[in-house]
């Protein structure tokens, strides 16, 4: 006898395994989702636009191939959720900005056209701070998102929005945007599984870009398993992508299996000081030592310059911003303020109207590192520091496997707890390393706090070798309990 379970609460590998027995369809689950998105998105706001009609019909479809007995792939009728930063063809994109309210792509992203080819189920547009520039989505335009393992509590940002989806049972998964941690650190609060993969390997083809040589996209699932087959269906060379790099594509899920066993795992020194919560300190401790008992060597390292990756970080990407944000001047697409006298009176209305605080906030920071006279001693000279940072890990990589640390310093926080931008910014202090660098990295539950929150445990992998680093978290995942906790919305 099939022990009745919701449809929303399976995991992507265990939905399709139902549909080829033939136990429930793909439009019986959409339309499940859609009902939980109904009863439970008011309170938690993961979702920007549904996109219901065009679920269905490709639901529809994807029940016509299981009952052929000809399904597309191990993602055929999977319901899922986009970040809103990916074009998506005829849905409205908008960034999570009012500059971009009403902007209709005309093409798809290539991770959505690649997964839209595999059969996935579009449910819908996710929230987000507003052009990926926030830690907590509370910088969205249209609303802030709520954390499904209690609401007073962000989810994390920039992707938000799809974490909390995916946590809340409201997307059977979601794919986000990592900048300086946008993946992971959302992933750690809201209790999923987050990869950012190595820069390169994931087509940006229709990612709307903040800080084009920081920006990744990367998978945001309930398992290590789902995330393996999430990230093979939109890994790959992309030829309207010049800086995708066309490495062959491992099978990511067939290698899921033989442990962390004859792995070194590289603990750095400097992601355990000051301002790492006890509670966070002493999950990630016993998932290192947990790791040790199935039969990995640990061995501490130190990545120097740990201290001034946020700092170098804070510099390259406002100025990468403000490069790429001169696009929206009210002239080609998105908003066009009126009352402009000229050119540059329309420009400027437009912009102060369109963009939010922290987005300003950005570009000028930006604009002013950018700018004559400071050139050399800003952007210049941070970039020279990312070189060093790069090699921190270069070095660490020479006498280790992985590298495994906290995701974030703290559990999720309470809505307005860091007004202060500083304090926001502090947020990203374990994760911007691995956007400097470029390294596939990924976060994966390992324990709660007393309040009930999640923890995230982050592992680090040279480029490239996204399968050691899902080999390694499946393995720890394999051997807790951790994903039997729902959260309190489910």
């Amino acid at each position: 006898m099939v022990a009745t379970v919701e449809p929303t609460g399976l995991t992507m590998h265990e939905l399709t395994a139902r549909y080829r027995r033939g136990e429930i369809a793909p439009t019986e689950a959409t339309e499940a989702y859609f009902a939980r998105i109904a009863e439970r998105d008011p309170q938690v706001a993961a979702y920007l636009t549904l996109t219901r009609e065009q679920a269905l019909a490709a639901a529809r479809a994807a029940d016509a191939r299981y009952r052929a007995g000809a399904p597309r792939g191990p993602l055929d009728g999977v319901p899922i959720a986009y970040k809103d930063v990916l074009c998506t063809e005829g849905i409205v994109t908008t960034c999570g900005s009012k500059i971009l309210e009403r902007f209709v792509p005309p093409y798809d992203a290539t991770v959505v056209a690649r997964l839209g080819a595999a059969g996935a189920v579009m449910l819908g547009k996710t929230n987000m701070d507003e052009f990926a520039m926030g830690s907590s989505t509370e910088h969205s335009a249209f609303r802030p998102t709520r954390n499904p393992w209690d609401l007073e509590r962000v989810p994390g940002g920039s992707s938000g929005g799809s974490a909390a989806a995916v946590g809340a049972e409201l997307a059977a998964a979601a794919l986000g945007t990592d900048t300086g941690g946008s993946v992971r650190q959302p992933a750690a609060f809201c209790g999923v599984v987050g990869l950012k993969p190595t820069y390169g390997r994931i087509s940006r083809y229709g990612l709307i870009a903040f800080a084009s040589s920081l920006d990744h996209i990367g998978p945001l699932t309930r398992d290590v398993r789902d995330c393996a087959l999430l990230l093979h269906a939109i890994a790959g060379v992309d030829p309207h992508d010049s800086t995708s790099v066309d490495e062959p594509v491992p099978d990511y899920p067939a290698m899921l299996e033989g442990g962390v066993r004859g792995l070194t795992l590289g603990v750095p020194r400097e992601y355990f000081g000051s301002g790492l919560d006890p509670e966070v300190e002493a999950a990630v401790r016993a998932a290192i030592a947990r790791l040790a008992d199935l039969g990995a060597a640990i061995e501490e390292v130190s990545l120097p310059n740990t201290d001034y990756g946020l700092a170098v970080y804070y510099i390259v990407a406002p100025a990468e911003a403000s490069s790429n944000l001169a696009r929206y001047d009210g002239v080609k697409y998105g908003l066009r303020a009126p009352g402009g006298k000229d050119l540059i009176d329309m420009e400027s209305r437009t912009r102060a109207a369109g963009f939010g605080a922290e987005v300003k906030r950005r570009i000028m920071l930006g604009t002013y590192a950018l700018s004559a006279g400071y050139y050399d001693a800003y952007y210049g000279r941070a970039q020279k520091v990312r070189t060093l940072v790069r090699r921190d890990f270069e070095a660490a990589f020479a006498r280790v496997d992985l590298l495994v640390a906290p995701t974030t310093p703290t559990a999720a926080f309470k809505h307005g707890d860091k007004a202060d931008p500083l304090a926001m910014y502090l947020n990203d202090v374990f994760t911007v390393g691995g956007d400097l660098a470029g390294l596939p990295a990924m976060s994966v539950r390992c324990g709660f706090t007393a309040a009930g929150l999640p923890i995230g445990l982050q592992l680090m992998a040279r480029p490239f070798d996204e399968a050691r680093l899902l080999r390694a978290a499946h393995a720890y995942e394999q051997s807790t309990d951790w994903l039997a906790r729902r959260p309190t919305l489910a």
